[in-house]
């Protein structure tokens, strides 16, 4: 029979993996076998960066938690897997695809955005998504030009007034 000290790190794991799923808008399964300590260093340093967090789990306690809020990704879970939990939906994943385009060992498998299931198909494209910095930036230049069009009417109408 277990050790009851085992049994309850082993429940407090769970624990710990359901509530920073709750917390999180995306979760991210990907293999790391093959990166050395020094390249997941970095790439802790670069997620903590955009409020993510990198974190690896036995998976059998990620099973066991995900299965708890039904969420299934027990396909994925099989063989060495690290889990990315971030507070925004997209930047993980970017910061992700981007460490994975310079280091081939990394593999993006599965995640779980905004409570949906997502394999790695949809999560590249996920990753393809301009930030939110760069979505107001070109919502900012639309709604520049519109009140651009709008002031050079206006004085034109003006003008027209004054000739009259």
């Amino acid at each position: 029979m277990a050790n009851e000290k085992i049994l309850k790190v082993k429940k407090e794991i769970v624990s710990e993996i359901v509530n920073k799923t709750k917390e999180s808008s995306s979760v991210v399964l990907f293999e790391y076998h093959g990166l050395t300590v020094g390249e997941l260093t970095e790439l802790r340093k670069k997620l903590r960066v955009i409020d993510a967090e990198l974190k690896v789990y036995k998976n059998t306690l990620t099973r066991l938690a995900l299965d708890s809020l039904n969420i299934n990704l027990d396909e994925h879970l099989m063989g060495p897997k690290a889990v990315v939990f971030g507070k925004d939906a997209i930047a993980p994943i970017k910061v992700l695809s981007d460490y994975a385009r310079l280091h081939k060992a990394l593999e993006i498998k599965a995640g779980y955005v905004d409570g949906t299931v997502v394999n790695a198909t949809e999560l590249s494209k996920l990753a393809l998504i301009p930030s939110r910095e760069a979505l107001l930036t070109m919502l900012a230049g639309g709604l520049i030009g519109v009140v651009k069009n709008l002031s050079v009417a206006l004085d034109l109408y003006s003008k027209e007034l004054e000739s009259k």
